[in-house]
């Protein structure tokens, strides 16, 4: 009986590898994966026959991955600051593959309760270890020569932010930051970085008067829309890029033949020229503005994001 039960943890664990490098994307398993795939072995430790109408819902979504997915995550020793919720199609398409591979627990279906429950913590400690290395990530620590231009400063923290940053999320709190601390009695909105790819009706990133900003790294014809919407509206769209997808932001513009008509600027000179400013009006030096930016984009950052690993840190 000692053979069969170490064959059959041996078996699940390489399906188990088998999914997460089918899962691997960029290089990277992301913490929906990782979240999906501790809410599908949740269910079949729970339900020793499971099937698909028990755990998949008539919309394709893994059920408890929305209301339930704290406790869940909790019960595993994971905070809920690793993640609020599933929110991408593709994490529930990869716990029904999940699913799928156990055969919906039927491999386990001849073990005892207690050996049957081994092989599955086996599985999640496999996941929960993921969690924590992505939970023990350090901040980004940076160490900025004061002989150096604003403009070198913030190009050091958008290379540096580039690998962890998907979507942008540095960059769009980086201009919140500064926008805070430029318009001081402005109310700049707060928003996780991705909520725009869901809440299409926002006119963009940040509204300042008749301004309206588009934070992006990689620009799309999709922001180019939303800036003509803009321009439509009797608003004007700022549209701030790294500093290497500036051409391909004007490109795009003269596409749709609004190239003229809105501000397309890198996100190194959009942030740097005020760091200049705001230290030229108020006689500070440069790093004692840049360093008063970082401490309102972590604050902004920590408000909305879960994944803090994105905190700043110049010296």
């Amino acid at each position: 009986m000692a053979d069969g039960f170490r064959r059959i943890e041996r078996e699940h664990r390489k399906i188990l590898n088998r999914w997460i490098e089918s899962c691997t994307r960029g290089g990277k398993v992301s913490r929906n994966t990782v979240a999906i795939g501790l809410v599908v072995l949740d269910h079949l430790r729970k339900e020793h026959h499971t099937s698909r109408v028990n755990v998949v819902s008539p919309g394709g979504e893994i059920r408890g991955a929305r209301s339930g997915l704290a406790t869940i995550l909790e019960s595993y020793s994971v905070p809920r600051s690793f993640l609020k919720e599933v929110t991408t199609r593709q994490a529930h398409q990869d716990g029904q593959r999940l699913l799928e591979a156990l055969d919906w627990g039927q491999g386990l279906g001849g073990l005892p309760d207690k050996e049957r429950d081994s092989v599955l913590l086996g599985l999640t400690s496999v996941l929960t270890g993921r969690a924590t290395e992505w939970l023990k990530r350090q901040n980004l620590k940076m160490q900025l020569d004061r002989g150096q231009a604003p403009a070198r400063w913030v190009q050091i923290i958008v290379e540096n932010a580039r690998d962890r940053s998907s979507g942008g999320v540095v960059e769009q709190h980086l201009v919140g930051a500064k926008l805070e601390r430029r318009f001081k009695s402005a109310q700049i909105p707060n928003h996780p970085a991705h909520a725009g790819d869901r809440q299409t009706v926002r006119e963009g990133d940040f509204t300042v008067s008749n301004l309206v900003y588009h934070v992006t790294s990689a620009p799309s014809r999709d922001v180019i829309l939303k800036c003509a919407q803009n321009l439509s509206a009797g608003r004007h769209p700022i549209l701030l890029v790294p500093a290497d997808q500036e051409l391909k932001a004007k490109v795009l513009a003269q596409e749709d033949e609004i190239d003229g008509r809105l501000t397309i600027m890198s996100i190194e000179g959009f942030v740097a020229l005020n760091v200049i400013e705001i230290a030229t009006d108020e006689q500070k030096d440069f790093f004692t503005v840049l360093s008063e930016i970082v401490r309102i984009y972590t604050k902004r950052l920590a408000e909305v994001e879960t994944d803090l690993s994105l905190m700043i840190e110049v010296r």
